[in-house]
């Protein structure tokens, strides 16, 4: 092995050698991704960031460096200085981008050897999620892995240029702030200088974007680093990048334009699609009553059809009762489905009853009308009001849903899904965006018997629901929106208040009175009496967008370091114990619950 300040140090990178390049002396580093020896000759196929490259090691030629390639194994880190020359008549690989040639070696240096390593960076597969997150550090050399942080290096670059380019400033934001609602428990870091006080890492730069406004900055952006101390699942993570953008003297149709613009160049210059633009549009009613859901996936069809009316009347109780009580009848179409077996129709059932239905009603499209069991509650007028409606035709299967509406939706959403899933009806590589509008400005707690903000209490009410902030505010929609891709929420965003009054009113509305808003957000208020100008932004997530770009379905995979569904790091052990003199100097005392 060699000493560890002097080696051979590379003239080129491994991926780049082609034809081009035969006859030249060079010098390449990288690791042993495999090594196959053939009793004279040794080949070890050599890997760094930029691909790899077949190197030979000839005895007859370099007995020493063919002596040093006897030991070598994958993962060892190696130096090597030869000639390029091109591969014998029939050994050229097509499937490599360096397979036209080889490096005969003339020189190899082990400038660090390696034991056996727990994931086969070479041979890919299946690996266990927790040896993946104990390992991270091997499992970023795999291709996957390399492929998806260029990708995510790339996407942040065409980030950064673009708003550049549109006149917006770079500004970093506090990561230590203090604490606000905003819809997740915040991360606590307490200070050690004012004994008894927090701060809280920012879930999002909302308020500091919005001082940013204030200040005249006009145009923000930033890649910010927000925190949630919440429930994972496949596109969250405790710690996220989202592109934080705010602007001033804008309404709605700039960002719309701007966000769709950016996205555009994302994917266009990161994985070389064109996003269909103007992307659609709909209000968030449109799109619970249509999909169930304000992320409904575009990429198929299978609208929700409203049978309440219809259904009001039958003789099926499971209908007629739920309608009675205030609640809804809806469906699906399945095309060509009419010939799915009694146990995958059980199967489906069980599926619905997982996200709240009580069960799933179905029938079969024939040609004199509709088959199931339950079809006998239904006179031949109404079972041709159901077909109708559907615009459903003989083989089609009908899948229903009665119950509360937002049972329906969740469990109708599922099914939807599910059938799309089953059918193949999801095209892969395919972008379908659309724009979610009009929120509701605040959801009830029942548990705490208030109203909270749907978003973050800074979104202004839309103009025409201002009368109904003190009387009814469950009416009140928000001036706010969602940017969602292939049913996953890529951003949300709103125009913002900028007037102290108004502020206030909401804040009332959630219960929080003006000395309580005075104690959280007097800084704000205050900075709102100075000449805040109208503005508003939008915060994608870059994580999301890159996740969707690579064709992962988890954020984990474009992340270099993440946590796992606990929020911890199997690699580093964190979160760990603090030793107990650096608690007392925080004026920190455990209250841990028993250990079971």
């Amino acid at each position: 092995m060699s000493s560890p300040s002097s080696f051979i140090k590379r003239t080129n990178n491994c991926g780049e050698l082609r034809a081009e390049h035969i006859g030249q002396q060079i010098a390449l580093n990288g690791w042993v991704h495999r090594r196959r020896d053939h009793g004279g000759l040794i080949f070890v196929d050599l890997r760094d960031r930029s691909g790899l490259v077949q190197v030979v090691f000839d005895p007859e030629i370099a007995n020493e460096a063919w002596q040093t390639a006897h030991d070598v194994r994958s993962e060892y880190v190696l130096a090597v200085r030869g000639e390029v020359r091109r591969r014998p008549e029939g050994t050229a690989n097509p499937n490599l981008a360096t397979g036209e040639v080889e490096v005969v070696t003339h020189e190899a240096q082990v400038l660090n050897p390696a034991e056996t390593p727990p994931i086969s960076v070479a041979e890919g597969g299946e690996v266990d999620d927790m040896v993946r997150m104990k390992y991270r550090y091997l499992d970023l050399r795999t291709e996957r892995m390399q492929r998806n942080l260029e990708l995510r290096h790339r996407a942040a670059q065409v980030v950064r240029n673009f708003l550049s380019a549109e006149g917006f400033w770079e500004v970093e934001t506090p990561v230590l702030f203090r604490p606000t609602p905003e819809g997740a428990r915040d991360y606590l870091v307490p200070s050690r200088v004012s004994p008894g006080n927090f701060y809280a890492l920012p879930q999002s730069p909302q308020i500091m974007k919005q001082l940013l406004m204030v200040a005249g900055v006009e145009k923000y952006f930033q890649l910010a680093r927000c925190y949630r101390d919440e429930d994972l699942r496949a596109d969250r993570q405790p710690e996220h990048t989202q592109i934080d953008i705010e602007m001033s003297f804008v309404d709605r149709e700039d960002i719309y334009d701007l966000t769709e613009r950016l996205f555009h160049a994302m994917f266009e210059e990161s994985i070389g699609v064109e996003l269909p633009m103007p992307f659609p549009r709909m209000t968030y009613a449109e799109a619970i009553a249509k999909y169930g859901t304000d992320k409904p996936d575009m990429r198929f069809g299978m609208e929700f059809v409203d049978l309440t009316d219809i259904a009001r009347d039958v003789k099926f109780k499971v209908f007629s009762g739920a309608v009675a009580k205030g609640g809804q009848v809806k469906g699906i179409c399945a095309k060509g489905c009419g010939e799915y077996a009694t146990a995958q129709l059980d199967t489906l059932t069980e599926f619905a009853q997982q996200h709240k239905a009580q069960g799933l009603a179905w029938l079969r499209v024939i040609e004199d009308g509709v088959d199931s069991p339950i079809a006998k509650f239904f006179t031949d007028e109404e079972a041709s009001a159901i077909v109708e409606a559907f615009g459903a035709e003989p083989g089609d299967l009908l899948l229903m849903v009665a119950d509360e509406p937002a049972i329906v939706a969740e469990a109708l959403d599922w099914v939807r899904r599910e059938m799309a899933r089953r059918e193949n009806l999801i095209p892969e590589d395919v972008f379908v965006p659309v724009w979610v509008s009009d929120f509701p400005l605040f959801v009830w707690d029942a548990e705490n018997n208030r109203w909270d903000a749907e978003h973050h209490p800074f979104c202004m009410p839309h103009p025409e629901d201002f009368e109904d902030l003190e009387r009814d505010p469950g009416k009140v929609r928000a001036l706010a929106y969602d940017v969602v891709i292939n049913g996953i929420e890529m951003g949300s965003g709103s125009i913002r208040i900028h007037r102290r009054d108004i502020q206030q009113q909401v804040f009332n509305a959630m219960g929080i009175d003006e000395q309580k808003a005075e104690e959280r957000f007097g800084f704000m208020l205050k900075a709102f009496e100075y000449g805040t100008p109208p503005h508003g932004g939008v915060a994608p997530g870059f994580d999301r967008l890159v996740m969707v770009m690579a064709g992962e379905d988890n954020i984990r995979e474009v992340i270099a370091f993440p946590k796992t569904q606990k929020a911890q790091c199997l690699m580093s052990g964190a979160p760990a114990p603090v030793d107990p003199d650096a608690l007392r100097e925080l004026h920190v005392r455990l209250n841990l619950p028993p250990q079971e």
